[in-house]
Parts: C-alpha cells; structure tokens; sequence
C-alpha cells in the first residue's frame, strides 16, 4: 500500500525522493547549501549527525560536496559508549563514509571519552565542546520505530531530565534498559537550539511511525521524537528501496 505524504503542523517541511541514494543527494545538497551560507557570514559552521544505517549514504553523499569543510566542525547527535573500534560505534562510520578526501579536513568533535561509563566521561566531553559556536548550524535527527530520537529513548530513566526545556546542558547520559549499550546524547534543549533541524528516515515503517507520532503531538514522554515535531523542522523521506 502506497502511504501519502503525512498532516504535518505549519512550519514543518516535507521532501520526498524516489530512493534512498536519491534522498541522501538531495539533503547533503540542501546541507551544503546550508553551511556555505553560514560561511559566509562566520568563520566556522557546524553539522551534528546522527548514527545508525540509514545516515551511511547520507555521509558518502556529503564527502562528495565542495565545501571548505577545514571550517566546518562535525559533531556527534549520540553515540553509544563503545570505543572508536567497535562495530557500534558511529563516530567509525562517521571516520570511514564522511571524512574522506576533501572532508578529511574537517573538525571532528567526537563523543566518546576513554572511561568507564557516559555518565564518569559526560564532563570532559562537555568541556571539549565549549570550543565550538552554539547553537548548531544544522542537525540531522533519525528516528527510531519506538518514537525515540538521537539516544532520547522513552524507557530511558534519564529522559525526563534530557527533555526539560530549560535544561541548559548539551549533553546527557543515557541508560536505556532496552539497548545493549549506554549511550551519550545531545538534549533537547541543543537539538531544539539549533538553526536547522532535519529529519532523515526511510521506509514505510518510519512513515507510520511519523504518523503515530504527530497524532499525539504533546506526548513526548512516549514518543521523545514528538518534542522536534514543530515549526522549522525538515523532513526528508523516500522508501525503502
């Protein structure tokens, strides 16, 4: 069954490819436009970026833009506590899919620190980006099936506190009972800040989930994603396949 574009509140923007490598060209397109813009009018830009499998082609679509990227700075939306070596490790997918060539040179900020859990490195990590400009120039969100965002779980015993609106921390620590790992996260109040919000999903799953998740739209203690629901956000979809 073929699923219509969603009832999306005002603000809230919609772009549809015809695939996934389509959909990853299209944004890292519309990225790049992004940060030149902000170069001209700063010295540096910064793109915070999530991980998982659906951002891989996005990444590889980005290394091939011509930016002059030894400005941009590139920090992590979550990573789970895992070293760079590690499968699950997104700052590795960020290292082998985005910063190749001519985007080697970029500024990567990543946010994992070598202690024992998110919440003993959570300090360091935060000193570390007091270096950058905030708020973020663009942040690209995903979404999981369970309505979560960045590593905003809705299980996670932290949430209530990474979600107050008036939390000024940039980052939390995050322990979901349902994740095999614990995570580090950007918070509400760092993602919302940001100049641009974009939502990258795929599939029709996600779609339905988006659905689900709009019809409630206050309730973001179920679905954390909701919270990012509003004026200004991007949406970028296309199928699966």
């Amino acid at each position: 069954m073929k699923m219509s574009k969603p009832l999306l509140p005002n603000g809230v923007f919609w772009y549809r490819a015809a695939t996934p490598a389509d959909l990853a060209r299209k944004l890292a397109e519309q990225v790049a436009l992004i940060l030149r813009q902000r170069l001209e009018a700063a010295p540096r830009a910064s793109l915070a970026l999530s991980g998982g499998s659906t951002p891989i082609l996005l990444f590889k679509a980005l290394a091939q833009q011509v930016l002059d990227w030894q400005r941009i700075d590139i920090v992590q939306v979550d990573e789970r506590w895992v070293e760079p070596s590690h499968p699950d490790s997104n700052s590795a997918q960020i290292r082998e899919h985005l910063l190749q060539e001519g985007a080697a040179v970029a500024r990567f900020h990543p946010l994992y620190e070598n202690v024992a859990s998110p919440s003993a490195g959570l300090g360091a990590v935060c000193q570390r980006l007091e270096s950058l400009s905030w708020p973020l120039d663009v942040v690209v969100l995903g979404m999981g099936n369970d309505g979560h965002t960045a590593s905003l779980f809705p299980d996670a015993p932290e949430l209530v506190a990474a979600m107050a609106e008036h939390n000024c921390s940039k980052l939390a620590a995050i322990t979901p009972p349902n994740q095999a790992q614990a995570r580090i996260t950007l918070t509400r109040s760092a993602i919302a800040g940001a100049r641009n919000c974009i939502l990258h999903i795929q599939g029709d799953d996600k779609l339905a989930t988006l659905n689900k998740a709009l019809a409630e739209p206050d309730n973001w203690a179920q679905m954390p994603i909701r919270a990012f629901l509003r004026s200004g956000l991007h949406i970028f979809w296309s199928p699966a396949k």
